[in-house]
């Protein structure tokens, strides 16, 4: 009776253990159609207080300033005029799926010339261009900068990105995305990480949810959908049924480091093999100490410099080779390597040599 209630448990538990590993498949890929468009413009940002381009150094921030006033009736030919407030600049922003004219988009803007901050400008009306050259928002507002700069007449202090900022809900649409989504008859999801495995266990899920085979495994990367097959009322009833589809996708064993902070990660499929490692320091140090050389009171001789160098190496005596055994889970890798007594950076090294030796089974990556 009591191994029957232990397997009866075990049942209960599987399916809960792995729903707890499974990411909406919305998380997982790319509906085919259903993505943003980059957007970029070129414009003017005015109201600086003295940080502005210098305008001989920036000849294209007057050139666009006099375009500007001379489409609002002011006529600048000849004149000569060296503002220190107004600072040209690249505007961007990512137009969404099936967005509206009148919808409102976040826009970045960034300083091109030699602008020292754009804290408290304002973005003048500019135009957001596609790929196709077509109009597709306008943005215009006041810029909200990350950074902050503090200087006196002998020090400058910068802290962040002053040069740079953003406008919350700053560019509005002016023309939509010819895309009809309710013309497809098949849609293909786009995995973000191909990998064979996940992409049969999404077809799988996919057919199961619909109970009856509409999606097909194309390659690692791809998944096709027959939308009529479905029998949803429409392409976005299908689609809203699948992108909350549980799936357990199945991930290459990576480890990433960065060397310029000694951060280490690690995923949970990485395997290291039995192997020894010894990791050490060397401390060679060399010391001068010249000894001078004078003859006797009333001698007939010459003062002389005698060199004297005294030259050790030491070693760190506390380092010994350590025995990594065979691993099976990501604790013990972890486990194994801190026996060490390592610091991250050193690990680092020892990692390189793990892979460089055939004993890290997993991908590994230095940035």
């Amino acid at each position: 009776m009591r191994k029957f209630i232990q397997i009866f448990l075990t049942c209960l538990l599987l399916p809960t253990l792995a729903q707890a590993n499974a990411i909406r498949l919305k998380d997982l890929v790319e509906f085919d159609g259903v993505r943003g468009n980059d957007l970029v413009g070129y414009g003017l940002v005015v109201g600086l207080n003295g940080t502005g381009d210098g305008l001989r150094n920036s000849p294209f921030t007057e050139e666009i300033m006099t375009n500007i006033l001379e489409r609002l009736g002011v006529n600048v030919s000849g004149e000569q005029f060296r503002p220190n407030n107004v600072a040209a600049v690249f505007v961007t922003a990512t137009l969404p799926p099936f967005a509206r004219v009148g919808g409102t988009i976040d826009a970045t803007v960034s300083a091109i010339g030699d602008s020292s901050s754009l804290l408290g400008g304002t973005l003048i009306m500019t135009p957001l261009n596609a790929a196709d050259g077509q109009i597709y928002a306008v943005a215009q507002g006041t810029i909200l900068a990350g950074g902050a700069v503090a200087e006196g007449e002998a020090a400058t202090v910068t802290k962040g990105v002053p040069t740079s900022g953003v406008i919350p809900s700053g560019a509005r649409v002016e023309r939509e995305i010819d895309f009809d989504l309710s013309s497809l008859s098949s849609m293909r999801l786009a995995l973000r990480e191909p990998d064979f495995t996940t992409a049969g266990r999404i077809e799988q899920a996919i057919n199961s949810e619909f109970g009856r085979n509409v999606a097909v495994m194309k390659d690692s990367g791809t998944v096709e959908v027959n939308i009529p097959r479905t029998n949803a009322r429409s392409t976005a009833h299908a689609v809203g049924r699948m992108e909350n589809v549980l799936v357990e996708p199945q991930r290459k064993a990576r480890v990433v480091v960065d060397q310029s902070s000694g951060t280490i990660v690690m995923g949970s499929d990485v395997r290291i093999s039995h192997v020894a490692v010894a990791q050490g320091n060397l401390t060679l140090r060399v010391e001068e100490s010249p000894l001078v050389s004078q003859p006797n009171p009333f001698a007939d001789g010459e003062t002389v410099v005698v060199p004297r160098t005294g030259a050790a190496l030491e070693e760190d005596p506390g380092i010994q080779l350590a025995e990594v055994r065979e691993t099976t889970s990501l604790s013990e890798v972890v486990g194994g390597l801190n026996a060490l007594g390592v610091s991250p950076r050193d690990m680092i090294d020892i990692l390189k040599s793990l892979k460089a030796a055939g004993a890290l089974h997993a991908e590994f990556i230095v940035r």
